[in-house]
């Protein structure tokens, strides 16, 4: 079953949940063997965040962080003074 793309909650999860069901039914994941389900559960995270291009240490940013971001002009080389023109 291919994974989903997409970096929201649901997606991620659903891979979560659709790695541990190819588990189940072969006992790998990808290329994988775990030992445990334990570990084929830390593993099958890490292939969903892998594939969604999400960091499991960073916490996700809230939209309302990126507009202010974006509204006190955080863009490359605004307001530099001596930069080329």
């Amino acid at each position: 079953m291919p994974l989903k793309s997409g970096a929201s909650r649901s997606a991620i999860s659903q891979n979560v949940r659709g790695l541990l069901h190819e588990y189940e039914e072969t006992g790998e994941i990808g290329t994988s063997h775990p030992p445990d389900r334990q570990r084929a559960v830390k593993q099958a995270v890490a292939i969903a965040l892998r594939k969604a291009g999400v960091s499991r240490t960073q916490p996700r940013k809230r939209a309302s962080q990126r507009r202010a971001r974006v509204s006190r002009g955080g863009g490359r080389g605004r307001g530099r003074a001596g930069g080329a023109r």
